[in-house]
Parts: structure tokens; C-alpha cells; sequence
């Protein structure tokens, strides 16, 4: 039986109608945000504060639902293979989507073919922290002192094939100067031992210790990004005296591949009115958190560029987990 091109146009029509519909009625129930990472960390913390935005905006429940483990993959995977209906989201980080799969030897999901991306969210810098009573006080004299000293200089990272583990190799290569990484069990145990002198240097998301440096606790070396932070302006950037070095951690929010179009604009949409608002804006500010805007397309923009960057980073730096 062959069908008309005006049957086969209604058709295509009323198949279009049933997802508008079924988009003007999402959320049906309770989003759930699933956050790849464990409680107070910069993702959960940004989570927490959009899920609640999203409630004022849209009158439904969003919640947050931490999975952390395997550096992020327990969670992802268990977004990736979930409903395709846009009531079960991924709120994840640059390290997890775009470095695991450089990383792991198996990957148990694909960062680009599993996912549709709805916005970008916010962008958090790395900061190179030292003791207060290192003797490098400035960037340029970091280099100096590495160039000669004997053993390495060593710096503290949350992990191995962590961001700021592959930042400290990326400063290593970039400077031309050894530095010895020593992972920890997060960022927390690593900043401080660092304040308490067991190790001189740690690269550590700036809300992680924004506090310690304002309290005078950790002297702050240089930041990540491209430029400096609005929250640390005194603070230069890295690349200002190392050329081509950037990396920084961006927060995106993903729904599974195959999740109806119509749903994923209205997700877009809540996503960039949350993130303007006034309130939202001040929160992120005190955490250290900068606003990223550009919708689907500026993360799916994120996301291919830093799986290009990091890739040779991670197979420079040695770092691999089974």
C-alpha cells in the first residue's frame, strides 16, 4: 500500500501536534536533576540553587539527586539509559563529559551520541593556591624556583586524571618547568594539607577555596581561566604569563538523546530565565560561579572543544583508570 504525500504530510502534522501537546503539559510530575557528584561540591551547589529557580518558574517540583561515583559515570550512565521524556536530567561537569572519556579505559556511555544539551549553566576557573609561607609568592617566581629546585615541586590534586590534576600537567608542560603531582581523595583533604604545609601547591576550584584566600588561609598563585575572575580580580590569570593555557570547569544541564524537541526548548528557556534572574545571579557570584548563556548550542560548543583539549593532555600526563 503506498500513502499520498497529503496523507503522509497529515501524517507528519498530527505526529507534530502530539508532541506540542505533549510539551505544553511538561512537566507532568517531579524533574529529577541528577547530579553526578556528591553533596557540597561546585556542581551540587549549582544545582541546587537552579532546581529551585526552576520551581519558581514552571510551579513543578525539581529536586536534586546525587549519583556520585567512578568519577561521574554512575550517575551519567544512569541518565543516559533512562526515560526519553525530560523528567530525568543531567546536571554535569566539563571533567566528567569531556575527560572521562579520555580517562577510563571503558566509558559506559557516549558524551555526545546519549545526550541532547539544553544550556550551559555557569563556568567555575581552577585556582593555583600555595602556602602562605611558600616562597614563591607570584607566578613568575613559581617558575623560577621550579626550574632549580631539587626534589620537584610538588602539588596536590582532588584525584588522579581529576581537572586539576591535568591543569597542573598542562602548567608543567606549558612553562616548561617539572612539577610532581600527588593526588588525594578530593579536593578538601588536598587544601588542607596544603594550609598546613604537608605540600606546597594545589589547583582547586575557586569555590572550593575562595574563603581560605580571603581569610588569608592560602595565597592565591594564579586562576585558570582565559582571564581573570570577578571574584578574584587582583588574582591574574595563568595564561597571562604562560601562553596558551586555559581550562576551566563549566556546569551544563542535559536531557537524554531522543527527548522530544518541544521539551528540550522549554528547558532551554527556563534555564536562561533562571540564570538571569537577579537572586540566582547574586548566589553564584558569592560561590564563584560566572553565568554561561548561549543555549543548546553554545554546550554542545563546550562540549567538542574541551574533548579536543583535553584528550592529548590526559595521554600526555599518563593518567588512566580501569
Amino acid at each position: 500500500m503506498t500513502i499520498s504525500r497529503r496523507d503522509f504530510s497529515a501524517f507528519v502534522a498530527s505526529g507534530l501536534v502530539g508532541l506540542n501537546a505533549f510539551a505544553e503539559t511538561f512537566p507532568s510530575k517531579v524533574v529529577t536533576i541528577v547530579v553526578p557528584q556528591a553533596p557540597g561540591g561546585t556542581n551540587d551547589a549549582v544545582g541546587r540553587i537552579l532546581a529551585q529557580k526552576l520551581v519558581d518558574i514552571s510551579g513543578q517540583r525539581f529536586i536534586i539527586d546525587n549519583r556520585p561515583g567512578a568519577g561521574g559515570n554512575i550517575g551519567t550512565e544512569l541518565v543516559a539509559r533512562g526515560p526519553k521524556d525530560g523528567h530525568t536530567l543531567l546536571l554535569t561537569i566539563s571533567s566528567t563529559q569531556a575527560i572521562n572519556p579520555a580517562l577510563y579505559k571503558k566509558v559506559p556511555f557516549d558524551p555526545v551520541k546519549d545526550f541532547e544539551p539544553i544550556a550551559p549553566v555557569g563556568v567555575v576557573p581552577n585556582v593555583l593556591v600555595a602556602n602562605v609561607s611558600f616562597p614563591a609568592k607570584t607566578l613568575p617566581e613559581l617558575v623560577q624556583l621550579a626550574r632549580t629546585s631539587k626534589p620537584e615541586v610538588q602539588y596536590a590534586s582532588a584525584g588522579n586524571g581529576s581537572l586539576n590534576h591535568l591543569l597542573g600537567a598542562m602548567l608543567s608542560s606549558r612553562a616548561g618547568v617539572p612539577l610532581q603531582h600527588v593526588p588525594y581523595r578530593g579536593v578538601a583533604p588536598a587544601l588542607t594539607d596544603v594550609m598546613g604545609g604537608q605540600i606546597p601547591l594545589a589547583f582547586a576550584s575557586l569555590p572550593s577555596c575562595i574563603e581560605f584566600i580571603k581569610a588569608g588561609k592560602l595565597r592565591a598563585l594564579g586562576v585558570s581561566s582565559a582571564k581573570r575572575s570577578p571574584a578574584l580580580p587582583d588574582v591574574p590569570a595563568i595564561g597571562e604569563f604562560v601562553p596558551d593555557f586555559a581550562g576551566e570547569l563549566w556546569v551544563g544541564l542535559f536531557a537524554v538523546q531522543g527527548t522530544p524537541a518541544p521539551i528540550l526548548a522549554k528547558l532551554s528557556e527556563w534555564v536562561a530565565t533562571a540564570v538571569a534572574a537577579p537572586d540566582v545571579q547574586e548566589k553564584f557570584k558569592v560561590a564563584g560561579v560566572e553565568i554561561l548563556t548561549g543555549g543548546p548550542a553554545r554546550l554542545a560548543q563546550l562540549l567538542k572543544e574541551d574533548i579536543v583539549r583535553w584528550a592529548p593532555i590526559v595521554k600526555a600526563s599518563g593518567a588512566a583508570v580501569d
